[in-house]
């Protein structure tokens, strides 16, 4: 068991730290302009709802069936569309008065829109984060299992999850660079949702064989794939059609589905059928 836990830990670390290539990606290149980052933007959207219902709800369905499954779904929708009206919205520009000359007001409603963007591409960063850390979770309990099969699946599985990881990490690190001018911060954002990996390792190790049943599991995470949904399409959507237009941004969608979709069933391929995910 100890040489289990510890090669499921080394092969989910492997997994994981690919997202820190993503990240390298972006902090090795200028700062992107706010078109690009809209686009970007819009590939992360394509992201995370093809993980929401591809790939989460796809397996609560399977496992809980469709009503189970839709309510565990709009659980996680309600949650976090209540929590949702907690969050502060960035403060409006203060209006300027007349007696300011037309440079300085115009300088300060600038910074004023500078800094509203800034905050907006910041929450939506630390939203794509958290999102891809719950979803890159499960995928280190699939190494655990896949280790305790055999080194070579579970090197192979590593391996599959690696490469569909690197885009994740540019999603997670392109807005948190923008927003904080920060290339340690975004690196450190991006490398940390990839962790999520073994610390799936520790708790499918440690806990869940006496304390979380497969059903409750499949549940959570199909709540998981309703928080991410509703964040995707209230947040990071708004802000791609903001940067980069609608139409644009609608083409960037479907691309980072189009690119995930593919990712997961080469993933799931390399899965046994008996290990699941």
């Amino acid at each position: 068991m100890d040489y289990q836990f510890m090669l499921g830990i080394a092969l989910s670390c492997l997994g994981g730290l690919s997202t820190s290539i993503g990240a390298l990606l972006v902090i090795v290149n200028p700062a992107p302009n706010l078109k690009m980052l809209g686009l970007l933007q819009g590939f992360a959207a394509g992201l995370m709802l093809s993980i929401s219902f591809f790939d989460l709800v796809h397996n609560a369905l399977n496992a809980l069936g469709f009503l189970k499954a839709n309510l565990w779904f709009f659980a996680g929708v309600i949650f976090f569309a209540v929590v949702s009206k907690f969050i502060p919205e960035p403060p409006a520009s203060a209006p300027i008065s007349d007696d300011q000359s037309r440079k300085k007001g115009g300088d300060e409603r600038n910074k004023d829109i500078m800094k509203k963007r800034q905050r907006q591409v910041l929450l939506s960063g630390i939203i794509t984060a958290i999102g891809i850390s719950l979803h890159n979770f499960p995928e280190g309990m699939a190494v655990f299992l896949g280790s305790m099969k055999g080194l070579r699946v579970g090197l192979n599985l590593s391996l599959a999850i690696a490469l569909h990881n690197i885009p994740e990490g540019v999603a997670v690190a392109l807005p948190i660079y923008y927003a904080t001018q920060s290339k340690w911060e975004a690196f450190k954002l991006a490398s940390l949702s990839g962790f999520a990996e073994p610390l799936g390792v520790i708790i499918i190790a440690c806990l869940f064989p006496s304390s979380l049943s497969p059903e409750i599991l499949e549940g959570l995470l199909g709540a998981v794939g309703g928080v991410m949904a509703f964040l995707t399409l209230h947040e990071m959507l708004p802000l791609a059609f903001d940067y980069a237009g609608p139409k644009q941004s609608v083409k960037a969608v479907f691309c980072g589905m189009a690119f995930m979709s593919a990712s997961l069933y080469f993933l799931h391929i390399s899965i046994p059928e008996d290990l699941g995910m």
